[in-house]
């Protein structure tokens, strides 16, 4: 069991210190206390994983038109339906939620890559086997 949960707590880890950090770079995202923002990471983890894949479905002609690029609306669309869930955070409206969202994937991306190696995530595993 613990092997399950370890990888999950790191990305929650992550989660958590992307979405603080976006709260300081993005003036429009604000968070009234540490347990919101706990919660809207556990929660945006919940909609990325569940909620996110139907809408990638039920989109699929118009993310094919757009090359791809529909995904990032996405992902902004995520972040205002966490915002509209959880008491105490809040997002000023979808240009911020959208470019948040750009900026919490490529952050969380690097901090649980720091995370999970303990190292860098531009050089390959000093230990270990390539396959």
């Amino acid at each position: 069991m613990h092997n399950h949960l370890t990888p999950f707590l790191f990305h929650w880890a992550a989660t958590s210190l992307a979405l603080w950090v976006s709260s300081y770079v993005f003036k429009g995202i604000r968070f009234d206390n540490t347990s919101a923002l706990i919660i809207s990471a556990l929660l945006l983890g919940f909609a990325n994983a569940i909620v996110r894949p139907l809408l990638i479905i039920l989109t699929l002609p118009l993310t094919l038109l757009t090359l791809g690029l529909f995904l990032l609306v996405i992902n902004a669309l995520m972040l205002l339906l966490v915002s509209s869930l959880v008491r105490g955070f809040t997002i000023s409206g979808f240009w911020t939620a959208f470019f948040a969202s750009m900026f919490i994937a490529v952050l969380s991306f690097l901090i649980g890559a720091f995370l999970a190696d303990g190292g860098s995530p531009w050089y390959p595993p000093t230990s270990g086997t390539w396959v």
